[in-house]
């Protein structure tokens, strides 16, 4: 049954690979992303009320419970455990990128924390100075020259691109630990990572307090720190750009 999983999961993985050199051979050159282009705003605008609702009513009451009732360690503890297990999934995308320095980095982080960090629940790496160097699909696709394409918001997932929309469907499916952890394990990691996401809301409630219900034009307002942050994360922006923490991070990328 395992294997037939893990076979069903390399075509998987072979096909959005395949998917994702199409993708950069259509594009006609580099790109230098600037401005916005939003051709779907009226749609993203609705998704946008969509996933605003979707924290009034339930994200945001959720944090403030979280971070009130649970204790700080233990809530730095399920998030570490969570952010221990995309590893190996940024250690992929650093080879793909050809950054081999950053591979040895991220897997030097990933068994610190796995073996003397207590499978993570614990950052012995951080003291070491060993910091984690985040990657995804999206900027695999950046290197390998995929253009930023059009500014989408998706449900629950909130604001993204073209081309990191690509890349959030294949890293799902690119994890390691998606393949190799029995279904228990990952049910654990998925309760985990829902438990950073409310973790990291409580974390920066003003600042996203701020953004949606603060802003005269809370949309406007996310599309244009997005932007600012991921270009600036991906080498196209300035240092005077702010960097902007993802206030609907995926629950699920594991």
């Amino acid at each position: 049954m395992h294997s037939q999983r893990k076979l069903h999961s390399n075509k998987t993985f072979s096909g959005l690979i395949v998917t994702a050199f199409l993708l950069v051979a259509g594009c006609s050159g580099p790109e230098v992303a600037s401005g916005t282009h939003d051709p779907f705003e009226n749609t993203n605008r609705g998704t946008h009320e969509f996933n605003k609702d979707v924290d009034t009513v339930v994200l945001r009451p959720v944090s403030q419970a979280y971070g009130t009732v649970v204790p700080a360690p233990i809530r730095e503890g399920a998030s570490n455990f969570s952010r221990n297990l995309s590893l190996p999934g940024m250690v992929v995308n650093d080879l793909l990128q050809f950054r081999i320095d950053d591979a040895i980095v991220n897997s030097g982080r990933f068994v610190t924390n796995s073996t003397i960090g207590l499978a993570g629940v614990l950052d012995p790496a951080s003291i070491l100075g060993i910091y984690a160097r985040d990657t995804d699909f999206g900027e695999t696709l950046h290197v390998w020259g995929a253009r930023e394409g059009a500014y989408v918001e998706l449900p629950l997932l909130g604001p993204s691109t073209g081309r990191d929309t690509v890349g959030k469907v294949v890293d799902f499916a690119l994890n390691p630990t998606r393949v190799i952890l029995p279904q228990d394990v990952q049910d654990i990691a998925t309760g985990a990572a829902v438990a950073d996401v409310a973790n990291t809301r409580y974390r920066f409630s003003n600042t996203i307090d701020s953004v949606l219900y603060d802003s005269a034009d809370s949309y406007a307002q996310a599309r244009l720190l997005y932007l600012q942050n991921r270009r600036f994360q991906l080498g196209q922006g300035t240092s005077q750009e702010a960097e902007y923490d993802d206030i609907y991070e995926d629950p699920y990328d594991q």
